[in-house]
């Protein structure tokens, strides 16, 4: 019994302390005033009588009452129930008259109301009787009743004595029956105790709980509180709160919560929120701000019905279908209208409970939950200790395993929380009292069984339970009437009240101590008979939770192989185990089969068969192995626990006197680093020997164990002693079911003994019971002796030297669950001596010492070992690690001797006439990659991959070759290859685990091709690291080599040095000639200027390179700056300069003859581009154009062909002169010429801004004073140049209209309204509206309100508008004839009834140059700027390709599949790209009968693409062999396309990174190729040929970067060949040669020569147009597919575009089939696709045939037949042309393909156009002022260098834009001018106006923006308008290379999480990026160094990231502080 209460406290207002009308409460009186001993008075009570504070109010209150909880420092709870009411107190000023006063502090009148609390301080929680109680002595006092409130309180706390509710004691176990009493008030008062003491008493707090939050929110929140998280409540009401806190730790039963409770905080206590545990706790809602900055808490607002979780917090949700089942259980609950509201015919509605009734019916929801979620827990407590106190864990990893569960979060928290270790250690004993849990969670399988049989049942068993609940609480159906006195109403609020009077505490301790020396209420009790204690049911076993017989019908055939496979080993059958052994590794993925395995190997056990010779420890080793690779390092299943065993009993025999263990070779696990797996095994065999103690004393159970034992009969006891099958457990299985039915065992469980023990145990003598504590004791000491051993052997490696660092990393981490496994690492061996004495033993000795000595203190500690047994253990372990150690130095010693396993032989690669192997094989093991194919996996087929064999290093190829690991695949041969030259990057991984061979590969590297081949391989363990270096290295060197002619092109052939071109020479035949002309070039290269020794000699010309900040993006990939390619790199000097080249080809006037024989010049008389016959000058000028000379020496352009086509009026002169105004001198050159509208094609380099010419000043020897007329002239002449092409374009000779006509618009306008497209639709009214080429330019006008700017951008209804022309002198120039006469332009209004003209020459340029052209001096003539990929992209872009198609491991998200990673590289994208501009230039050429020029980037990478994917589309001869030959020699070869620089071929170029842009175009034509496969003469592997050769550096044709080099190489005009024999030539012609070239193969060769012998190459079903054929391919994405070439693999001989290394394999297979004998093959076949060739074993009908008819010919002894001469004797099918009237819907459709394939040009014209007109035509001109620059600054017209008072500029004081003061007439009118929008309309961005004041700041007002880029918007029709755009504006930002300033606009877009920069506010190509998610912080700076003249000190802000450190320059100090708000808004 206890007392009702144990204190009475006063507290009332301190007024002492009082300060604006709050202060602090003080205890005025307590009762007792002596502590009781067992309950101490707590401190700190008036803080939680008052928990918002102390403070006086203006009015007197009603009385309150509500309860605290206390806790003390053993944790025991305290409930304080307090009752406030206010009494009257007089106030004084306590401060001087003169004195402030606080303005916020309340009104002071002469009376105030000061709050008072009377509280009851109990240990029990009755809370409604405390508020009784409370009542009446509050009663008593205002009602001045005649009752001494001495005597109420003396009897509370010394008469009234009640039972305990909700705690469980020996003493009570029962609650009682109801008690009466009364406090002496006249009052009548009954308490009624719970019937059981373990259940908590809601009352309806849980059912208010779930009215208040909701169902969802609800368990949200119970899921919270059952996993530990912090969970903080705040209302207005102190009730609301206690009751909402009780509620959630209700739910939690039959767990407890065991953190901190504080269901009432006081504010003076909030810090304890800051707390790292966890807890229940709960404010006013008036500190509602001060808890909203806790950053993991979860926040419950009871009054708003809301919780808030953060971020950081993530609450696991209750696992399926346990939360479906609860959720629909709370429905029928709480909302049974919902499940019926759907239902045909309404029923009548449901009865809903009360409100106690529903409180008990959601309880048993949860406690349901709870018992289905602990289903089968009993079975997995393991007993430790049953005398003197039982002791019992839980074995959580086998719970999670059985339940399958072991990733779920809930219940993993739920297990590892102290709430589930209290309920181990209360509910664990096997004989205890019982409540209703325990009869649910026994019952509740048999329920849950019939509410899945009839859903109804549900309800009412819920009902049932719910029943049982409120009984408890409510036990007396007939309730007692108790009398209360209450005080009148309003009593409080009477004007004169007396305060609350003081208390006689002598009288009250008089009644206190009366009432405990009496002893009468005990006897009342007396008679209640307590619970009695009794056995617990055991419930559910955790085995039957899952479908046992399911699993053993899907495992019956595995568990079958694997019984024969251990048999088959321990038969010494090991060539019959061999053959399953794959079988039985793939079987022991499944958790079933790895425990059968231990089964049967610990039978072998038991039959003494451990001793095992060397091939059988093998096998089982690598069983071991294999079964706990499998599983994971927490044991969920016990395989781990069964091995122990096994580790330490099987072995083998080394020598004499050593024999080494099996535990020696399976330390390599997770699982023996992990503390918990310790002690879950350990734990379970002591329960084992535990049981065996007690067992004996049960006869039952020793009867029926030795029936079972006995053999059934004489022939099953022969069975036993000879055959196995009958006896093992696999085996057994039938005669055990049969044999045994009637003497099945009752084998009786640990717990079922300690229960009979604990029953027996008060019966025991003293003896007796101290005898059982002593023997349990020993027994656990023993077992603890023997796991010491146990860990040494597993914890100590064989190898102690090696395995130090790993097992002392691993010791760190030992206490967790940790993944770290002992794989072998190496390190410095370590001398220490081996020995006893703990100070000699070794670091690992020490570090396992330090392991099992804290697993031996925490065990033995929990079990009850003496502290002597544990003292005796720690002395013993050093000694046995010791010794341990000294006996594993033998058997490493002794094993390191054994004879190598024997392994398959390696294989020796196939190889090429030429290569040699570099380095012999290496053995390793192939292993798998990301992708499936080959692995036998999802993708089906053989486990091809992981294979044994060897990597070979060749001259040209790194080669693997083997055999696969699996034996029944072990016959076929695996290959992967690729060329050295192709290798992109070498990694090394980690150290992973092969199961295939068990063992652990420690040196793997990884290897990726830019031929999308990818081999990952781990080296065998006999291959020593010192060789792997070796490899790497060597790999490296044979990758980059010096020079190109130390590639395989070359080195393969056994070639000489090529031959000098000065042979003809003989100035420098001897070493004095050589070493003058070394000096001269050396002098020239210093500077140094040296005397021309004629007057004729050439100079270089060369163009410095512009600052990269100022160039456009193309450019900033330039390879100025880049070594060249260079055949004669670093030691290999080149003696030839241009002079010399010119000298040599001029010494025979036969060279350039014989270079105009190459294809690419060839093509030119073709075209009609000009006549190859330099001899016949009349007829040369008589044609239209000519083929030039002029770069014969290449001076001109060194990246140009010799010889190119010009118009014949165009002089050699005119074109030095104006290749200096493109990059590179890269002038524009015509490729090819249109049939039939005559338009051209050129092709040149991104144009130099007219500033740059004034470099040329210290680069050529003119007159000084010259330079001006140089500039004019090389403008004249440019002019003149596009003069001609646009002369020489038909479409040029019509009368020139007026400026207004000659814009885009109306080129647009007229290239949708051609002739050749919609002439032959019909005429119909509707067809404006159907066009679909009408609507694409519609909705490209009006997308985003742009209607009315394409009215204003030059359309041809502003007829009557005639723009200014261009100034007149420029005109006049471009007027003059060759006879001198000045022609002028007629601009005649008529020309606008004449139809829509159309542009001449269109040229494709970049944004940021074409800007710059003054248009009026270009007339006819239209430049638009379009977009494009830059390198760069190319190259991020073709990484992630490879990472989707050749991925190094399997994807971890399984949402980023395949397509997803595709997409996410843009690569089809930018093929898009490469084909609309393509396209836009097909249709400009074809349709418009225009000119096209294309001016990009550096005119050798993008340029070439779209020059020839359009010529390819136009032309069909460049769609045959011959002709795709020609276009590649002229296009990419004699153009420029730095293919060494590009593809990486030496290591000079290694820097730059492999830009796969002919790789890109290949990719085009596969693609056009796709969607016309009737128009292309080659089939798809002839580009797949040209895409493997262009990198493998087999041929010479893709190496050097231009043609020059390939000149100075001597490669273009040295026509010696030699002849030889081909030795891959098998099953060719007879007597047939390849022409071989001193100076290297070519790849041309190489395909004429196959294209003769086989039709490897040819598209039969190509079908050759006469006439035009043009082109227009879909460039959607829709229409695009991801190239074969890039996915497939053939395995079987490597790559199939070395021919002659497959036919090789192929001869070689044929040879070995002829030994072995014909096969029995059917017609049926397997190709798998990954491994064979399918185009080989399934070829089509027409090489088949071909096949056939060779096979035929050599059968009937005839003369081979050429392939070709069959093909063209073919007759082709006679067709009849039938001419009929089409429809109307066939025409549209005809014309669809073309109009949608106009569409997209029109797209492109409109957005460069509106990109480039919107500055132009509505920009404002800049206010230049003279500036002073201190920094290095950049020009930004012309981009020369701005510094100092030598070279001063002009800054424009609106945009900050800077110039030269000579640049400022030049300078576009462009100017970004800020206008203040503020107050026309509202920002959606928060806008600076501080610095609008300041006209002469440099940095632009971001406020004033608005204007011009709403203004800008009508036009920009880039993707910059779907942007998500959050600040943006002006900055200046500091460079990172010369720390210069420079102003650019900056847009903050927090969607893509970026902050990217443009050059300006029109600009729309992004210039630069951050990503927000690298940035650390973003912060203000002061003191910034080198800044900016009238820039504010305060505006400086800097931005850290992962990569460098920005600083930033805003308008303001507002301005910058406004920047770093919104990012970091964005990065938090």
């Amino acid at each position: 019994m206890y007392r009702l209460a144990d204190y009475f406290v006063v507290v009332g207002y301190d007024q002492e302390k009082e300060r604006s009308g709050t202060s602090q409460g003080k205890i005025i009186q307590r009762f007792p005033e002596k502590d009781w001993d067992d309950c101490p008075f707590t401190q700190g009570l008036d803080l939680f009588c008052q928990p918002a504070g102390w403070s006086l109010s203006t009015q007197r209150q009603q009385p309150t009452f509500f309860v605290s909880v206390l806790t003390d420092i053993d944790g025991n709870r305290h409930y304080c129930a307090c009752l406030t009411f206010h009494e009257t107190v007089s106030m004084t000023s306590s401060k001087p008259d003169d004195e402030d006063t606080d303005d916020n502090a309340p009104i002071r009148q002469s009376l105030m109301f000061a709050p008072k609390t009377i509280a009851l301080v109990s240990k029990l929680s009755y809370f409604e009787t405390f508020r009784n109680c409370l009542g009446l002595i509050y009663t008593v006092h205002i009602e001045h009743m005649q009752f001494q409130l001495e005597t109420l309180i003396g009897n509370i706390l010394g008469c009234i004595q009640v039972p305990p509710p909700g705690r469980l004691t020996k003493s009570q176990l029962r609650g009682g029956p109801q008690v009466r009493f009364s406090i002496g008030a006249g009052d009548r008062q009954a308490l009624q105790p719970a019937l059981s003491t373990t259940i908590p008493v809601t009352g309806v707090a849980v059912a208010m709980l779930f009215q208040q939050l909701g169902i969802n929110i609800a368990l949200s929140l119970f899921s919270a509180a059952v996993t530990d998280h912090k969970i903080l409540f705040h209302s207005q009401s102190y009730s609301r709160l206690i009751e909402a806190s009780h509620a959630i730790v209700s739910l939690m039963y039959p767990l407890k919560y065991s953190y901190v409770y504080i269901p009432l905080l006081p504010a003076a206590l909030s810090e304890v929120l800051n707390t790292p545990t966890p807890f229940i706790a709960g404010v006013h809602s008036s500190l509602k701000t001060e808890i909203s900055e806790l950053l993991d808490v979860i926040i419950v607002d009871l009054d708003g019905s809301s919780i808030y979780i953060p971020e950081c917090v993530t609450i696991p949700t209750i696992p399926e279908p346990i939360y479906s089942r609860t959720t629909q259980a709370l429905t029928m609950i709480l909302n049974p209208d919902l499940l019926t509201s759907d239902y045909a015919f309404t029923p009548p509605p449901a009865k809903t409970s009360s409100l106690p009734v529903q409180d008990k019916e959601i309880r048993a929801v949860f406690l349901r939950m709870f018992a289905e979620l602990f289903t089968g827990y009993r079975s997995c407590l393991t007993l430790i200790r049953i005398h003197p106190e039982p002791f019992i864990t839980f074995h959580k990893a086998n719970f999670l395993g059985h339940r399958a569960m072991v990733e779920d979060d809930f219940l993993t928290r739920v297990l590892d929380g102290m709430g589930f270790g209290t309920f181990v250690a209360e509910r664990g004993p096997p004989f205890r009292i019982c409540d209703t849990f325990d009869e649910v969670y026994a019952t509740y399988p048999e329920t849950l069984k019939e509410e899945r049989n009839g859903p109804d049942k549900m309800p009412i068993h819920i009902s049932n339970l719910a029943q049982q609940l409120y009984i408890n609480e409510n036990p007396n159906a007939q309730p007692y009437v108790q009398k209360i006195p209450k005080p009148t109403e309003g009593a409080y609020s009477r004007v004169h009240l007396p305060p609350f009077p003081i208390i006689d505490w002598v009288h009250i301790q008089e009644i206190i101590d009366e009432g405990v020396a009496k002893k009468s209420v005990k006897s009342k009790f007396s008679s209640n008979k307590p619970h009695p204690s009794r056995i617990v049911p055991m419930g559910p076993h955790i085995t039957t939770v899952a479908d046992k017989m399911h699993i053993l019908n899907n495992n019956a055939r595995r568990l079958e192989v694997l019984r024969n496979c251990v048999n088959f080993i321990f038969e010494n059958k090991i060539s019959d185990a061999r053959k399953i052994f794959p079988a039985v590794l793939r079987a022991l993925k499944s958790k079933v089969a790895r425990l059968s395995l231990t089964a049967e190997l610990a039978y072998h056990i038991q039959t003494n068969r451990a001793m095992l010779e060397h091939q059988q420890f093998d096998l089982v080793v690598r069983l071991l192995n294999c079964a706990l690779q499998n599983d994971s390092s927490m044991d969920e299943n016990g395989v781990a626990a069964a091995i122990l065993p096994l580790a330490t009993s099987f072995c083998r025999k080394l020598c004499t006197g050593i024999i080494q263990f099996a535990y020696t070779c399976v330390q390599e696990h997770a699982v023996w680093a992990n503390q918990q797996f310790w002690e879950a095994t350990f734990y379970q065999d002591v329960q084992k020997q535990i049981r065996s103690l007690y067992a004996p004393q049960y006869e039952e159970h020793l009867y029926t164990e030795k029936e079972l034992n006995a053999p059934a009969s004489p022939k099953e006891a022969t069975e036993r002693g000879g055959s196995r099958k009958s006896s093992s457990p696999l085996g057994s299985r039938k005669r055990s079911m049969s044999s045994a039915t009637y003497l099945k065992p009752k084998e009786i469980s640990a717990l079922e003994i300690a229960a009979e023990q604990l029953r027996v145990w008060p019966n025991l003598t003293k003896a007796e019971q101290q005898e059982m504590i002593n023997n349990e004791e020993s027994t656990v000491y023993s077992q603890a002796i023997h796991y010491a051993n146990r860990m040494v052997y597993l914890r100590v490696p064989l190898d102690t030297n090696r395995g130090l660092l790993n097992a002392l990393n691993v010791e760190a981490e030992s206490t967790s669950n940790s993944n770290i496994t002992n794989s072998i690492a190496e390190s410095d061996s370590i001398g220490a001596e081996s020995g006893f004495d703990e100070q000699e033993v070794s670091e690992i000795g020490s570090a396992v010492v330090r392991f099992v000595a804290r697993f031996v203190d925490r065990v033995c500690t929990e079990s009850g070992v003496t502290a002597e047994h544990i003292r005796a253990l720690h002395q013993m372990i050093p000694g046995v690690v010791a010794m341990h150690i000294e006996t594993l130095e033998a058997v490493h010693r002794e094993s390191k001797r054994l004879p190598p396993i024997q392994k398959p032989k390696i294989l020796s690669p196939t190889l090429l006439p030429g290569e040699e192997i570099v380095m012999e094989g290496l053995r390793v093991y192939l292993l798998p990659d990301g992708r499936e194919d080959g692995t036998g996996g999802n993708m089906g087929g053989p486990a091809l991959i992981p294979a044994e064999g060897a990597i070979f290093i060749t001259t040209y190829r790194i080669a693997f070759k083997g055999t696969p690991c699996d034996p029944l695949a072990c016959e076929q041969t695996v290959i992967r290859c690729f060329p050295v030259a192709t290798l992109t990057k070498e990694k090394k991984l980690n150290a992973q685990y092969l199961s295939h061979i068990d063992q652990w590969l420690q040196d793997i590297l990884q290897l990726r091709s830019c031929t999308f081949q990818l081999i990952k391989i781990g080296f065998d363990e006999e291959v020593g690291p010192e060789n792997v270096d070796t490899f790497r290295k060597l790999l490296h060197k044979i990758r980059n080599p010096v020079s190109v002619l130390s590639t395989f092109a070359f080195t393969g052939y056994q070639l000489s040095q090529p031959t000098p071109l000065q042979k003809h020479k003989e100035k420098h035949a001897s070493l004095k000639g050589f070493a003058k002309k070394t000096l001269m070039r050396t002098a020239r290269k210093a500077g140094i200027k040296t005397k021309s020794s004629t007057a004729t000699r050439k100079h270089k010309y060369i163009l410095p390179t512009p600052p990269t900040a100022r160039r456009s993006g193309a450019s900033s990939d330039s390879e100025l700056d880049r070594p060249s390619s260079g055949v004669f790199d670093d030691e290999l000097i080149s003696l030839v300069d241009e002079s010399e080249i010119a000298a040599f080809i001029a010494s025979d006037p036969r060279n350039l003859e014989k270079l105009a024989e190459r294809p690419g010049y060839r093509d030119y008389q073709r075209l009609g581009l000009g006549t190859l016959n330099f001899a016949n000058s009349t007829k040369l000028k008589s044609e239209e154009f000519r083929i030039s000379s002029v770069n014969a020496s290449y001076s001109v352009s060194r990246s140009y062909p010799a010889l190119i086509s010009v118009p014949q009026s165009v002089t050699d002169d005119s074109i030095r002169k104006f290749a200096r105004s493109h990059r590179q001198h890269r002038f524009p050159v015509i490729s090819w010429r249109h049939s039939k509208t005559k338009a051209l094609l050129l092709r040149a380099s991104g144009f130099h801004s007219k500033g740059m010419m004034g470099m040329f000043k210290t680069h050529h020897n003119t007159p000084t004073g010259s330079t001006a007329g140089e500039i004019t002239s090389t403008s004249v002449e440019q002019e003149k140049y596009f003069h001609a092409i646009v002369a020489a374009t038909p479409l040029g000779n019509h009368p020139s209209p007026s400026k207004s006509f000659s814009d885009s618009m109306t080129s647009i306008d007229s290239l949708m309204l051609s002739t050749d497209t919609l002439t032959t639709l019909p005429e119909t009214p509707s067809m404006a509206r159907k066009n679909p080429i009408a609507r694409a330019v519609s909705s490209l006008r009006n997308s985003g309100g742009k209607v009315r700017s394409m009215g204003r951008i030059g359309s041809y209804k502003d007829s009557k508008r005639q723009l200014v022309t261009g100034s007149l002198e420029v005109g006049v120039r471009l007027s003059m004839k060759s006879n001198g006469s000045i022609e002028h332009p007629e601009f005649v209004d008529s020309s606008v009834q004449q139809g829509l003209n159309k542009a001449a020459l269109y040229v494709l340029g970049e944004k940021t140059q074409v800007k710059n052209i003054k248009a009026d001096s270009f007339p006819k003539c239209e430049f638009i700027p379009v977009e494009f990929s830059e390198v760069r992209h190319v190259k991020a872009s073709f990484k992630k390709l490879m990472r989707a198609c050749v991925p190094s491991g399997p994807l971890s998200d399984p949402e980023h599949g395949f397509l997803t990673l595709v997409q996410e590289s843009e690569w089809l994208p930018q093929l898009q790209n490469i084909m609309q501009l393509s396209g836009a230039v097909v249709d400009l050429l074809d349709l418009q009968g225009s000119s096209v020029m294309i001016c990009l980037e550096d005119g050798w990478d993008i340029s070439t693409q779209i020059v020839s994917v359009a010529e390819i589309c136009l032309d069909p001869f460049y769609r045959t062999i011959k002709g795709f030959q020609a276009l590649i020699e002229r296009e990419w070869l004699s153009f420029g396309h730095r293919f060494t620089h590009r593809s990486n071929q030496t290591a000079a170029n290694q820097a730059s990174g492999f830009a796969p842009v002919f790789l890109q175009f290949l990719d085009v034509v596969h693609q056009i190729h796709s969607q016309f496969p009737l128009s292309f003469e080659f089939n798809e592997y002839f580009l797949r040929f040209l895409a493997y050769h262009y990198v493998s550096n087999r041929f010479r044709t893709f190496m050097l970067d231009n043609e020059c080099e390939r000149m100075e190489a001597g490669w273009l005009l040295d026509e010696k060949t030699k002849t030889s024999k081909i030795d891959g030539a098998v099953g060719g012609e007879t007597g047939f040669t390849l022409r071989t070239p001193t100076t290297g193969p070519t790849v041309w060769d190489y395909i004429e020569k196959y294209h003769r012998r086989s039709p490897i190459f040819c598209n039969f079903h190509y079908v050759p147009f006469e006439g035009e054929n043009v082109l227009r391919p879909n460039a959607n994405i829709s229409n695009l597919n991801i190239w074969q070439y890039y996915i497939s693999e053939n395995l079987a001989y490597g790559p199939s575009f070395d021919l002659e290394i497959v036919a090789k394999e192929i001869k070689q297979e044929e040879e070995q089939e002829l030994i072995d004998g014909p096969a029995q093959t059917g017609k049926r076949r397997l190709i798998n696709a990954c491994y064979d060739s399918v185009r080989r074993k399934e070829p089509d009908t027409f090489t088949w045939s071909m096949q056939e008819i060779n096979r035929l010919q050599g059968e009937l002894e005839h003369l081979p037949q050429k392939w070709r001469m069959l093909w063209d004797g073919l007759e082709h099918a006679k067709t009849e042309t039938l001419q009929r009237h089409m429809s109307i819907s066939t025409k549209q459709s005809r014309h669809h393909g073309r109009t949608i394939h106009k569409r997209s040009t029109i797209e492109i014209l409109i957005r460069g156009r509106m990109a480039g007109e919107a500055a132009k035509t509505f920009g404002q001109a800049h206010r230049f002022e003279k500036f002073d620059y201190t920094t290095p600054t950049y020009c930004d017209h012309c981009n020369h260098l701005l510094w100092g008072l030598v070279k001063q500029g002009i800054r424009c004081t609106d945009c900050g834009y800077n110039c030269h003061e000579n640049c400022a007439p030049a300078v576009p009118k462009n100017c970004a001018k800020l206008r203040s929008v503020l107050e026309s309309r509202p920002s959606s961005v928060s806008l600076s106006q501080s610095a609008a004041s300041e006209p002469s700041t440099p940095v632009a007002d971001i406020s004033t923006i608005q204007a011009s880029r709403e203004m800008y918007s009508q036009f920009s029709t880039t993707s910059r308008t779907a942007e998500h755009r959050t600040h943006e504006g002006y900055l200046l930002k500091r460079g990172a290379l010369l720390k210069g300033w420079k102003q650019r606009w900056f847009v903050l877009d927090s969607m893509k999480h970026q902050l990217r920069w443009y050059d300006s506010v029109e600009d729309s190509s992004c210039k630069g990026f951050i990503d927000l998610s690298e940035v650390s912080n973003v912060a203000l700076v002061r003191n910034v160094q080198g800044v900016p003249k009238k820039t504010d000190d305060n505006a400086f802000f800097e931005m850290k990231t992962v990569r460098r450190m920005y600083t930033f320059c805003g308008a303001n100090a507002e301005s910058a502080q406004e920047w770093i708000e919104k990012i970091n808004g964005c990065i938090q």
